[in-house]
């Protein structure tokens, strides 16, 4: 572990792409909610997931969990706070030979945030826009979600769109070598 949060080791982002229809640079949107997490000031083990999927996948998720009608660019479902206690439960007995006796603290799950390439990329369009600028703020959008961010009321959607230009503009820089 380095000590800087932006680049913690303890903070982890598992990202898969589940859709065909756009290349997505896995990386680069995993050192992206590394980095949101980091600055964000997210301490000790931590994990979260990022998934890129298709429109029909998007909009069951949407429609299932949110009430929502169609497929939407980003969703967060943040996990709940409690974890389960791990090892072994029928007889709350040791973990078993060879185990290690101290495990430490199991990683603090975050959530998911789950982003439709294909809708990013019709928004993106009207917005005039490259496609890589408008999934960058939709991860950014997702992971402050996750962090307790919302924008119900119009000075919280400003603080979040504040402190969504202020992160991209900080990782921009950072991967220009700035």
């Amino acid at each position: 572990m380095t000590g800087d949060p932006a680049t913690d080791d303890d903070l982890e982002v598992f990202a898969a792409d589940e859709q065909r229809e756009l290349p997505v640079d896995l990386r680069r949107w995993v050192r992206l909610a590394r980095f949101v997490l980091g600055e964000e000031r997210v301490s000790g083990a931590a994990e979260m997931s990022l998934l890129f999927v298709e429109e029909q996948a998007v909009s069951d998720l949407n429609e299932r969990f949110l009430g929502g009608d169609g497929p939407t660019d980003v969703l967060a479902f943040p996990m709940d706070d409690e974890v389960v206690a791990g090892g072994r439960r029928p007889d709350q007995g040791g973990r078993g030979p060879g185990a290690p006796s101290d495990l430490g603290e199991p990683p603090r799950v975050i959530g998911d945030v789950v982003v439709c390439p294909a809708v990013a990329r019709r928004q993106a369009a009207e917005r005039g826009i490259p496609l890589d600028d408008e999934l960058a703020l939709l991860v950014v959008h997702g992971v402050l979600h996750l962090l307790n961010y919302d924008h119900v009321e119009e000075r919280e959607a400003e603080a979040m769109r504040q402190r969504e230009r202020e992160l991209l503009t900080r990782f921009r820089d950072l991967e220009r070598g700035g």
